[in-house]
């Protein structure tokens, strides 16, 4: 058989290929050639075809038939054999073939070869395709090469040594004893991977930080003496002395200083000479600025190195460099929380970002602004913020709209500027509005009675400008019916609109008869009309006639509704004044002086209610200490419920008194809740019950909710003490007892109050409980579902509790909610009430 060609020959062959046929029939004319010699066990030729095999297999085509050949190629002596046999061994070999497994005896046997360049293949082989089973093997000869006195052996098997403890993480005992040693290293290569293999078994296992934080003043003098040396040649990298060690070097220390003060002390004065001292006009000081940030960040840091830190990203964002801009954005959007003083220095320069061309840096930018609002910038903020919102991307239009509903709720300076910020973003982009922002500032006009004529008159002029946008067309239809009197008068702050009544119903049947509106919005619309037949006296033959119209209409609701109304003209129009006067005005319940940041609406866009879109939200009136049997489904009657959205079925009732899972097997009672519960899953059988511990476990996270302790009051006192029920990733809830006298039900009252101290507002919030089926319960509408930021306000709901047999109270309790859009599910059981209850 003739010699093979060489692998030159074959690279200049494959490239003069014209098209992809002519360079497969190369390859494959190549591959049987190659299959051939391995079948006559050609020695001679064998490391240029595995060679010729490699250069295929990087091309894309199969060659896994070389395998066996390379296992032949590093058992050979020739070193040059070995370097392919072992790069072979690489390309096609992985720990998902058992063909790897029989390296091992041939990487043994090398570990230990009298000439360091093999040794140093094997350990760079064993680096890259050793599984487990060949860590086990093989990390006691790595352990003997990292005491070696060559350096260039101690620096592969440290790497090598990297690998074993990610794949391996119970060897690390193994190397923590020899990585002492290498800390100390003069030798710039062993010590780079010395702090490589350091880190990573913090990295792992996050018990060897004590071990290791004992060597902080190595790392920082090491740390020093790179900063202040000035130039090296060897390793200098655009007039910075060797970056890459100073970036290890700051992430071990990061690793090293968190949590930790003591520690964190001691690399003070290093991470401030390396701020300051650190070259910026090029990006590998950049890159070594950002980690000296993060390192500051996440260590217990000086408040001025603080301040420090974060005005280099104030720096990073007058960066040219979009890259830089992003990272510096980013990074501030995690820092915020912990200097947020400082980051408001920069408020200018984030809100310059939201007009880069850059999506993703006005993403950031935009979600940053949002966490810098607060009362003194709220105005400013907000303008950018709406100026930005009227060329900002679809998938940016939501986002925006939310938050700034969140932010003019929780910091609004005066209603007039609620009202006008509300009604800037329902006529910029009000078809991308959250859901509730309909009713919330339904809620908002109806408690300002002062601005009551302001607000309808500026509503009304949007709706002749433009129908398109629902959310708008809603509100505004609303207010027009219940306050189109108001239509007609001078305002404090604006003068009247010269309109007539047939304006105002011009624009109301332009919205139900316009291709652009929603059955929800002909729903606001049609009602709305139906009530100005008690504010208008002029069109009450055009009011007649458009309700007429619907009474045939092919929408179900709509027709329903024509129908009643007509009704309400031909049979019972003496009661029509009654039933259409004015909505009283709507109060929501809070224990606290402070304002309630989301005014429960009953009446929510999906479902409006026949005559009124909004119902005052009022508590059964109390009359007797023998009625609230009634109020929890203990009485032989039960009373008119208040107005409020519909209520999943109570399940059926299973035997035996067990406090099982929220709404399985449990008797609820009649409940009165504002926000519909969510859908609730089976019972697992793999939640702990923690009955006997006296506290709350939630499942679904580390954090141990608080027991209830209390020292209570005896039973015949009215109230009890109050104590925290609930304490875990910055929500609290904290229960008030106050017991009902003289009634035989033994009926309790639970003020249940929320607070967050997180940076974010918690939103979507929902409090359930469920009680053992010898109790009865009924939950009350809370106060709003955000929880403000910052302990900065409360959420408070009232649960009522009937003991009849006076047993010892349990209750399950689920908690849901959403932080910055990523839902968040806490449940348990809560056995230490005090006696009595």
């Amino acid at each position: 058989m003739p010699a093979p060609g060489k692998l030159r020959d074959l690279i200049r062959t494959i490239r003069a290929a014209r098209t992809a046929a002519d360079e497969r029939s190369v390859i494959a004319k190549e591959c049987a050639s190659i299959r051939d010699s391995f079948r006559e066990e050609d020695n001679d030729f064998r490391c240029r075809n595995v060679a010729k095999l490699l250069y295929i297999h990087m091309l894309g085509y199969p060659a896994h038939f070389g395998q066996l050949e390379c296992l032949k190629l590093i058992a050979s002596p020739k070193f040059t054999d070995k370097r392919i046999g072992y790069l072979g061994a690489m390309l096609l070999l992985d720990e998902r073939q058992d063909v790897h497994l029989l390296v091992t005896n041939s990487l043994k046997n090398d570990l230990s070869h009298q000439n360091q360049f093999v040794v140093g293949l094997a350990l760079c082989s064993l680096g890259n395709i050793c599984s487990q089973e060949m860590s086990r093997d093989l990390a006691g000869e790595v352990e003997k090469l990292l005491k070696s006195t060559n350096s260039y052996l101690r620096k592969k098997a440290a790497l090598c040594a990297v690998r074993i403890v990610r794949k391996v993480p119970e060897l690390m005992e193994v190397f923590v004893p020899t990585t002492r040693s290498l800390l100390n290293e003069r030798n710039h290569g062993v010590a780079v991977c010395g702090i490589a293999l350091v880190t990573e078994m913090c990295r792992v296992n996050p018990e060897t930080l004590s071990h290791f934080r004992r060597h902080v003043p190595i790392l920082v003098k090491t740390l020093k003496n790179l900063v202040m040396s000035g130039y090296s040649p060897e390793h200098d990298v655009s007039g910075i002395s060797d970056p890459f060690m100073q970036v290890k070097l700051l992430q071990l220390l990061r690793m090293l200083g968190k949590d930790e003060e003591s520690v964190s002390e001691q690399m003070n004065d290093v991470l401030a000479q390396v701020a300051t001292n650190t070259e910026t006009s090029k990006n590998v000081g950049n890159a070594i600025l950002y980690e000296t940030v993060l390192t500051i960040m996440d260590t217990k840091s000086e408040s001025g190195l603080r301040v420090l830190a974060i005005n280099i990203l104030g720096r990073f964002l007058l960066n040219n460099d979009k890259n830089i801009r992003y990272v510096a954005l980013n990074t501030l959007l995690k820092t915020v929380t912990a200097d947020y003083n400082a980051v408001q220095r920069h408020r200018t320069t984030i809100l310059d970002c939201l007009k880069d061309p850059d999506i993703s840096i006005r993403r950031r930018a935009m979600e940053l602004s949002f966490a810098l609002i607060n009362s003194s910038n709220i105005r400013g903020m907000v303008k950018e913020l709406l100026t930005f919102l009227v060329k900002a991307d679809v998938e940016f239009k939501s986002y925006v709209t939310s938050n700034v509903f969140l932010a003019a709720e929780k910091h609004s300076p005066s209603k007039r500027w609620h009202i006008d910020t509300m009604m800037k973003v329902l006529t910029t982009a009000g078809n991308y509005v959250r859901d509730d922002a309909v009713p919330s500032l339904i809620h908002l006009v109806s408690t300002s009675s002062e601005l009551q004529a302001y607000a309808v008159q500026r509503l009304f002029k949007a709706m002749q400008n433009d129908i398109s946008q629902q959310p708008l067309v809603q509100v505004g239809s609303w207010c027009c019916g219940e306050y189109g009197d108001l239509l007609f008068v001078d305002s404090e702050e604006d003068e009247a609109l010269t309109i007539t009544e047939n304006d105002v119903l011009d624009v109301l049947e332009s919205v139900l008869y316009s291709s652009h509106s929603t059955s929800i919005s002909r729903d606001y619309a049609l009602t709305a009309v139906m009530k100005l037949s008690t504010r208008f006296t002029a069109t009450m033959e055009r009011i007649k006639n458009v309700i007429n119209q619907f009474e045939v209409n092919m929408d179900v609701e709509l027709q329903q509704r024509g129908v009643e109304f007509g009704s309400l003209f031909k049979n019972h129009d003496s009661m029509r004044p009654a039933l259409l006067e004015k909505m009283p005005v709507m109060e929501s319940k809070s224990v606290s002086s402070e304002p309630v940041t989301n005014g429960e609406v009953t009446a929510q866009p999906e479902e409006p209610q026949k005559i009124q879109e909004v119902v005052t939200e009022e508590k059964p009136p109390k009359q007797a200490s023998d009625t609230l049997l009634d109020l929890l489904g203990g009485g032989p009657t039960q009373p008119e419920p208040a107005p409020a959205p519909v209520q999943p079925p109570a399940p059926a009732s299973s035997s035996g008194g067990e406090l099982l899972d929220l709404l399985g097997g449990l008797d609820l009672g009649s409940t009165n809740a504002g926000p519909p519960p969510m859908n609730m899953m089976a019972p697992s059988p793999t939640v702990p019950n923690v009955l006997d511990g006296g506290g709350l476990l939630n499942p679904t996270s580390s954090g141990v909710l608080a027991p209830l302790q209390m020292n209570h009051q005896p039973v015949a006192s009215l109230t009890l003490n109050s104590s925290s029920a609930f304490e875990n990733n910055g929500l609290k809830i904290i229960f008030a007892f106050e017991k009902v006298p003289g009634n035989p039900s033994n009926v309790v009252s639970i003020m249940v109050t929320a607070t967050n101290s997180l940076a974010f507002p918690m939103t979507d919030f929902v409090f359930q409980a469920a009680v053992p089926k010898t109790f009865q319960l009924q939950l009350l509408s809370p106060s709003g579902n955000v929880v403000p930021p910052s302990n900065s306000g409360t959420i408070t709901q009232e649960v009522k509790v009937a003991n009849p047999q006076q047993q010892p109270l349990r209750m399950r309790l689920k908690l849901s909610y959403k932080v910055n859009g990523a839902p968040v599910n806490e449940q348990g059981e809560v056995n230490s009430f005090p006696p009595g209850l």
